[in-house]
């Protein structure tokens, strides 16, 4: 079988190149891509943004699903197996190569597209709303972007922990969609400012922890919003990485704001919490009790335009590439 992956010719011109197929270490395996994820960083990338760590593939893709099709012999796994995965780097393709610690069996019931939609949100919400920002149950989380691929992951744990879940979107539809998956407040951020918002709801300075996706002019929100104590957890700058905010608040909360990338976490902190993902997470799938919401799945050779498409904020739910 021949390997098709994405390769990047320049920040807007992607193509389809062959290869041959791949080949795995003792702890991996190889995976015959049934779907790769779209996330923010594969545009970066793309956008020269964003470069790949030297010992990453070089091919966009941070997430996949599918079957195994080899299987290293310290792996634990079987051909056939049906998984998916964090990858480093290489999940645009029609196979892709996973760490076996960062694989995960799909349950029975479970299809591959939204199984692809699992790797990334889960780890990023695990990592930063759980082991980070310590969120406990009976608690109170406010997600920036609620209805992306992984706010909405994150709006559903919260819940499944009883927590009270107030999340941001920019539409009076998406907000909608925010109610449905379980959000107690939507606040939306283009009809007017969220500190009235949340004046009127009465929650603010009732924050524990806030999942902050945007950065930029939201950052002195956050921080007002926020009880004692309180904890951000920021893994993204949509709205830029510069801001003012007033160190006062931080002192007067004892608030602890903290950030992290995926592609900063160790072999060894990656293992971990996907044990703790495969512990507490997906028992959540494989019940039911979390769905995560899925926009559109887009073919491998649309993979330009899925990603201009995300680019314009246009989506609800996570969007996918159908390599398989």
């Amino acid at each position: 079988m021949t390997y098709h992956f994405i390769q990047i010719e320049d920040p807007e011109t992607l193509s389809i190149q062959e290869g041959e197929d791949l080949t795995c270490g003792a702890d991996e395996v190889v995976i015959d891509v049934a779907y790769a994820g779209i996330n923010r960083a594969d545009v970066l990338q793309r956008m020269g943004f964003y470069p790949p760590p030297p010992d990453a593939s070089p091919v966009m893709g941070l997430e996949v699903s599918g079957c195994v099709k080899v299987a290293g012999e310290d792996s634990g796994f079987s051909v056939g197996e049906r998984v998916c995965a964090l990858v480093h780097g290489g999940g645009y393709a029609t196979q892709a190569i996973a760490k076996a610690a960062c694989t995960l069996r799909i349950p029975e019931g479970v299809d591959d597209l939204t199984a692809a939609c699992l790797p990334e949100a889960f780890l990023t919400v695990w990592y930063n709303v759980i082991v980070r920002a310590s969120l406990k149950p009976g608690e109170t989380l406010l997600v920036h972007g609620g209805v992306s691929g992984i706010g909405n992951i994150a709006v559903q744990l919260a819940k499944s922990m009883n927590c009270k879940v107030i999340a941001t979107a920019g539409t009076p539809a998406k907000c909608e969609t925010l109610k449905r998956i379980g959000a107690d407040i939507c606040l939306n951020y283009s009809e007017s400012s969220l500190t009235e918002q949340c004046q009127a709801q009465g929650v603010m300075g009732e924050v524990d922890v806030v999942l902050d996706m945007v950065g930029g002019d939201f950052e002195q929100f956050n921080l007002e919003c926020l009880a004692v104590d309180g904890r951000i957890a920021c893994i993204g700058l949509m709205r830029g990485g510069q801001s003012t905010i007033d160190l006062t608040q931080l002192l007067m909360k004892r608030a602890t704001l903290t950030g992290s990338t995926l592609r900063r976490l160790t072999p060894s902190e990656k293992a971990r919490c996907f044990e703790e993902v495969e512990a507490h997470m997906m028992p959540l799938v494989a019940t039911g009790s979390m769905k995560p919401l899925v926009d559109r799945a887009f073919d491998l050779a649309q993979a330009l335009e899925a990603q201009t498409y995300m680019a314009s904020g246009s989506h609800a739910g996570k969007l996918l590439l159908k390599c398989g």
